[in-house]
């Protein structure tokens, strides 16, 4: 049996360096040892054992030869990639959950040759290769830094090897890669002669691409096409392929060209995104509400929406009762970790802590989503198209339907909504009486989140003062929870931004209703020019919020966008709130809601929330996220723009300012007219004859 084994092992396997099998008896490019270099030999008493040591073990495979202290270190130069040899390494962790164990064999580096049928490797892209190796070879194992998220990245090599794609491939391996290298021979001939025809023109020569530059335009091609025609990848790739072959260099050269063209367009967009966007919107609007601000603020009464009626849509009044928390605590218990992706929809079950077995978090593999939303064309009146409009998706621009995502995370996330829920991590409060909170003050506050084990969970808090802008409150909260995703496309806060952060120290014991536990708010530090803000981070939610009534009472007024998911993350109940959903209120009323950046260009031309490349709805560059302190001081400045309003309005109705009281005119005080904040009760108007976003006495 063994010498079968052994004469197996002479047999390339049939499945190539594509072979899964951890155990395989055939033969792998893996399993053979480079050849000795040639060296002069020193002593007889080296020779011997160098002899001794390359002599074949009892299996009949080549003994491992020891490197003796006389020879010099020599680099290999095969297409397999070894890594070289590290002093005093460092004892890594495993960052991600192992399920099933590793093969017990090194990875492999596939290079053009290792394929049956690929173009032999030229002498530039083997110096490449190796110059390559070279320089990632680190010089400092010691030293540890903090990983910094850089614009753009230099690339790394590849190979002319098909990219493994999200989801299911649209084509075996076999015919992507004869696909690949079709369509790679083509590149190759079109730039060949693009290089003979430029001859000593300086401007046609930078036209001409390096050997490398080939691989990847070839691989970035047949991925798109794989990615955005996965249902007829094998017709369309075929087309491409004919029509490269039947192209002249000329149409080469424009092709070319028009690609510069649209990068530098990129990189320029990137640069100086919000002034691109704000040009398109023209001069911001100027808000001049004819009060100064200690009369703004004492005008907040009349904006006051009540949300004890409008807990199906997900504010929370009060907090959930005992009884409650118990229900919704068995039912956690009952269902054993399985909840439903927030992104995919897909069943998953989530492990708190993580599984035992191989410390997972989550099961059901890569989440493959669409981060955008679906938007509906702009119809056409003069069009006589009746039928259905089909929806794209902001992200990709991809048609609802053709494919699964665009996106892929490491886990499934979910998202808890039940308020009883909610209180079984972290209880509900409301906010205490705090006599220390000046009577003129109003806040604006703004809450950013990521997916925990326990659904969404405080990340960042901000607090300003309104209407002036100041920063009052701008922490990291550290999670309960395992974090599953930072969802930094969305709440703007990065893992670099976690590992700079400073620990916050209390200065005196939080005390929501002393004067002295105001005292020991951080003060972070202005951050540099083109440097990232360095935060304090308090230990848990119950700090944060603790910090957060330091600054309010019950009847300060909290300023802010969708104000339920704020408070919600925050476990607070507070009863006077200024949310800008309700002031703006969608055509359709709620749940439907018109967003922060919507409303911004819509009635102030101002732009937030700018990412580069945001005119494609792709983001491009460097992607940065939300900043929670921007949103809420636009949050501010939108309510400013309806006491502007509401103010000229009730100046023509009658009301008077006298002494920063306002008086509301005798014909209202006749028919028995309510004092600001005493349970008036209001509805939207719509287009019946009135505007939309203002109240009407009822």
């Amino acid at each position: 049996m063994e010498t079968v084994l052994q004469n197996l092992r002479s047999i390339p396997c049939p499945d190539g360096d594509r072979c899964t099998k951890p155990d395989c008896a055939f033969k792998h490019s893996w399993n053979q040892k480079p050849a000795a270099p040639a060296t002069a030999p020193a002593t007889a008493t080296t020779t011997t054992t160098a002899a001794k040591h390359d002599s074949p073990d009892e299996d009949g495979n080549p003994r491992k030869r020891r490197k003796l202290s006389t020879e010099e270190p020599t680099q290999s130069t095969v297409s397999t990639a070894t890594e070289p040899e590290k002093p005093n390494p460092e004892p890594v962790t495993a960052k991600k959950p192992v399920s099933p164990p590793p093969l017990g064999r090194k990875p492999t580096v596939l290079s053009v040759q290792s394929a049956p049928s690929a173009a032999p490797t030229t002498p530039a892209t083997k110096s490449a290769t190796t110059s390559s190796q070279t320089d990632s070879t680190p010089k400092n194992t010691a030293e540890k830094k903090v990983p910094v998220r850089k614009a753009e990245a230099p690339r790394k090599i590849e190979t002319l090897n098909p990219r493994m794609l999200k989801g299911v491939a649209p084509a075996t391996f076999e015919f992507r890669f004869r696909a690949l290298t079709m369509l790679h021979e083509q590149f190759v001939r079109l730039n060949k002669e693009v290089e003979k025809a430029a001859g000593k023109d300086a401007e046609s020569k930078k036209l001409v691409l390096t050997t490398q530059e080939l691989i990847w335009l070839s691989l970035d091609k047949e991925e798109k096409l794989a990615m955005e025609n996965p249902s007829v990848y094998n017709m369309v790739i075929k087309n491409t392929i004919m029509g490269y072959k039947k192209m002249k260099p000329e149409q080469w050269k424009a092709e070319r060209l028009a690609e510069i063209k649209k990068e530098e367009e990129r990189k320029a967009a990137a640069t100086d995104a919000t002034s691109k966007k704000q040009a398109l919107l023209g001069p911001p609007r100027e808000i001049n509400t004819g009060l100064t601000p200690k009369e703004e603020v004492a005008f907040l009464p009349y904006m006051l929406t009540s949300i004890s009626e409008l807990a199906q849509h997900g504010y929370v009044p009060k907090p959930p009762s005992e009884e409650e928390i118990k229900k919704a605590r068995e039912g956690v218990e009952a269902a054993m970790g399985w909840e439903t992706c927030d992104r995919c929809t897909q069943r998953f079950q989530v492990f708190p802590g993580r599984r035992e077995e191989d410390g997972a978090l989550t099961t059901g593999g890569p989440c493959t989503y669409h981060w955008g939303k679906l938007l509906y064309p702009e119809r056409n009146p003069n069009s006589a198209s009746t039928g259905q409009q089909e929806r794209t998706y902001r992200c990709c621009k991809q048609t609802a339907g053709d494919s699964t995502g665009c996106t892929s995370s490491a886990n499934h996330v979910f998202v808890v909504k039940s308020p009883a829920r909610l209180a079984t991590i972290v209880p509900f409060m409301e906010t205490p009486v705090n006599p220390s909170v000046p009577e003129d003050r109003a806040v604006c506050f703004d809450c950013e989140m990521c997916y925990t084990v326990h659904g969404l969970e405080l990340v960042r808090v901000t607090a300003v003062d309104w209407p002036n802008g100041k920063e009052l409150l701008d922490i990291l909260v550290r999670p309960m929870g395992e974090i599953l995703d930072l969802n930094s496309r969305f709440s703007g806060v990065w893992p670099e931004d976690i590992a700079n952060a400073e620990a916050w120290k209390p200065v005196a014991p939080l005390d929501p209703s002393s004067s002295s536990s105001s005292s020991s708010l951080p003060t972070p530090p202005a951050p540099q020019p083109g440097q990232r803000k360095i935060l304090k981070m308090v230990p848990s939610l119950s700090v944060a919020r603790d910090l957060l009534f330091s600054l309010i009472s019950p009847t300060t007024p909290l300023i802010g966008h969708g104000l339920e998911n704020d408070l919600n993350a925050m476990r607070i109940c507070h009863p006077t709130l200024i949310d800008t959903v309700l002031l703006f209120p969608h055509k359709r009323l709620l749940p439907y809601r018109h967003g922060l950046k919507m409303l911004m260009e819509r009635y102030l031309n101002k732009a937030i929330q700018v990412e580069p490349d945001a005119d494609d709805g792709v983001a491009g560059g460097k992607l940065l996220g939300h900043d929670s302190a921007e949103d809420a001081r636009a949050a501010g400045e939108l309510v400013r723009y309806q006491v502007e309003k509401r103010w000229a309005r009730m100046r023509r109705e009658g009301w008077t300012l006298v002494n920063g009281v306002f008086v509301a005119p005798v014909s209202m005080g006749v028919k028995g007219a309510k004092s600001p904040g005493s349970g008036t009760k209001t509805k939207r108007k719509t287009r019946d004859g009135t505007e939309e976003g203002e109240l009407v006495e009822v």
